[in-house]
């Protein structure tokens, strides 16, 4: 009987464990798969608090449309029922500049009009058709990509928020092909990206409506009626039978091979013949540090920015503004102590009681990651004021909760695709070794299901060919 473990119950390793096992339904063969997680609770950060009436997520809070991975799982699941869509008002997104909020522009009109930036910021931003071309075999960074196409206004208030809201990252230091490969994709196909709107909509007409330009990310934000920790739940429990939670995977090791799991809380003498390692690229090097040193070293470069998130509840009636909109980010020229602040009870439905609003702030990142250290009581007070001085609230919360996570986002910084290179060529050495997680091609729940789906078909193909 083949024996495959996977090493890791956050999202990738559930997914990964759920379509090994449906492969292997659909090809007639059979496998034992085991699923270890340290914690005491699957789901990684996909993880749901519901306090009094509030529902508070601890990371992502949904998907997007427009991509299907996401889309298909829910679909193999059954649980079409329980989607959630966002209210139509989340498509609004703001930046906090200048002392005052800024609505994101949608339309070529609406850029005009918008005093986000400056006349002339906005001029150049209309000049990208005669941006130079990109330099060759470069990697480039999403700063230098952002000003040598739009100008360096539009970096600092456009694309350095959207990379902190992204990533909790400094765009000076991340991978533009790495980080947004859709960006880097349209500009390598159609010279650029103004273009590349005008190409995409001409190619739609027959098909749809050609979509309005925006600034936000296309698709709609879908979660789950009870929260994002729904999916984890029902993942799990078709599951459950091999999961085995509060077992740490200290080490792996290779014997003929045949690899050996290092599970103090779990001794055994079991013997597999695939391991998927589905942890952070952090606890995957340090697993396998005395298998390959090498291969340790190259994950131990792949850095993570620490993120604080503040999820404050109010009286709506004391809020000095609407929420009408998914939230806002800040530039980090602004000086400001936060990286932005999610309008969660706008979002969607169910996330307060009647007459209640939900904020969540974020706090730390790459750009200040001593922040998101703080102490809780230091980390609500920092997001009350920050509140105060972006939104005007005064009045004090009804409920105030911090989630913490060290080691919040990857950074996929400039030699990421050389990096995976390396990695990749590491990993040859070991047949039936493999990594999945958010650290090498990803951070949204798409991803991590489509890596997830990559990772077990690379799998499965393996052991047809050794058993072949």
């Amino acid at each position: 009987m083949i024996r495959i473990a996977v090493v890791g119950a956050g999202i990738s390793g559930l997914t990964t464990a759920h379509y090994l096992s449906t492969g292997l339904e659909k090809s007639g063969g059979t496998a034992d798969i085991f699923i270890f997680e340290s914690a005491a609770e699957p789901g990684g950060t996909m993880r749901t608090v519901r306090e009094q009436g509030f529902l508070m997520e601890w990371g992502p809070n949904g998907f997007l449309t427009n991509k299907p991975q996401a889309w298909e799982l829910v679909r193999e699941l059954g649980m079409e029922s329980r989607l959630l869509r966002s209210c139509d008002l989340a498509r609004q997104r703001f930046i906090w500049a200048g002392g005052r909020m800024h609505r994101l522009p949608e339309t070529p009109p609406a850029f005009l009009r918008s005093h986000l930036l400056s006349w002339p910021g906005r001029l150049r931003v209309m000049a990208e058709p005669f941006a130079p071309a990109p330099p060759a075999d470069r990697d480039e960074s999403i700063a230098e990509f952002a000003i040598r196409r739009l100008g360096a206004e539009a970096l600092e208030k456009l694309i350095e928020p959207m990379t902190a809201g992204v990533f909790a990252g400094n765009p000076d230091e991340l991978s533009l092909r790495s980080c947004f490969p859709r960006i880097h994709e349209l500009e390598d196909r159609y010279g650029g990206l103004i273009m590349a709107m005008m190409r995409l909509r001409w190619e739609r007409r027959g098909r749809a409506a050609a979509p309005a330009m925006s600034a936000g990310p296309g698709g709609v934000l879908t979660s789950f009626d009870t929260g994002v920790q729904a999916l984890v739940e029902v993942l799990a429990g078709r599951l459950k039978a091999n999961l085995r939670l509060g077992c740490a995977v200290k080490a792996v090791t290779c014997r003929q091979g045949k690899y050996r799991l290092a599970v103090p809380s779990a001794p055994d003498d079991d013997e597999y013949d695939v391991v998927v390692v589905a942890a952070p690229s952090y606890a995957a090097g340090e697993i396998l540090r005395g298998l390959d040193e090498g291969l340790a070293a190259e994950l131990d470069r792949i850095p993570y920015a620490p993120v604080a998130v503040v999820a404050l509840g109010f009286d709506a009636g004391a809020l000095h503004r609407p929420l009408d909109g998914f939230g806002f980010l800040v530039p980090r020229q602004e000086g400001r102590r936060i990286l932005g602040a999610l309008w969660d009870s706008s979002v969607f439905p169910g996330r307060a009681p009647r007459d209640k609003a939900l904020i969540r702030v974020m706090v730390g990142g790459a750009r200040q990651p001593g922040l998101a250290r703080l102490h809780e009581d230091e980390l609500t007070t920092l997001a009350r004021a920050e509140l105060r001085e972006t939104m005007g609230i005064t009045a004090g919360p009804s409920l105030a909760r911090v989630f913490r996570h060290e080691h919040g986002i990857p950074q996929y910084l400039q030699g990421h695709p050389r990096l995976l290179e390396r990695v990749s060529s590491r990993l040859a050495a070991w047949p039936g070794l493999h990594l999945n997680s958010n650290a090498y091609r990803g951070v949204s729940l798409n991803d991590c299901v489509r890596q997830s789906r990559i990772a077990a078909e690379r799998v499965l193909d393996d052991l047809n060919d050794r058993m072949g």
